[in-house]
């Protein structure tokens, strides 16, 4: 919640899969809570991924146990309860909107910006707001709807 501590875009033409993940979490992210956030490997780790087939595959959910990171879990099939689309990938949008980009390292740049741009109160909103619909779906028979 208290700001983004590792953006890493994804090549083009690279699929996504648990070996790919997998490096990144090791080799990107890893490095980047230690670099960013100093302690907070020590102190505990809430981690939250959806479902995806590379998130949720031997080999990484491997990686994370090792790690003793506490993963946050997310409902199956419910998209309803990602804390990015509801709130972050809007505020991108807003300062993104009508921009037209050149190359692919003007987007990344753009998106570097609009991502340093967001206050802290957008990810605690974010967050907030994620625990509201899982706490609707969990009334609502796992069902959420907006």
């Amino acid at each position: 919640m208290n700001g983004v501590i590792l953006r890493w875009p994804v090549p083009i033409c690279t699929t996504i899969n648990a070996q790919y993940y997998k490096k990144v979490l090791q080799d990107k992210l890893r490095p980047a809570i230690r670099k960013n956030r100093p302690g907070l490997l020590e102190s505990g780790i809430l981690f939250h991924h959806d479902n995806a087939p590379a998130h949720t595959a031997q080999a990484v959910t491997d990686v994370l146990a090792g790690y003793k990171w506490e993963l946050l879990e997310h409902p199956r099939y419910s998209p309803d309860f990602a804390p990015c689309d509801f709130h972050l990938f809007p505020k991108m949008k807003e300062h993104l909107r009508g921009q037209r980009f050149e190359t692919e390292e003007d987007i990344i740049q753009a998106t570097k910006v609009a991502i340093k741009n967001l206050d802290k109160c957008s990810y605690v909103t974010a967050f907030k707001d994620r625990l509201q619909r899982i706490e609707k779906g969990a009334n609502n028979g796992g069902c959420y709807v907006e």
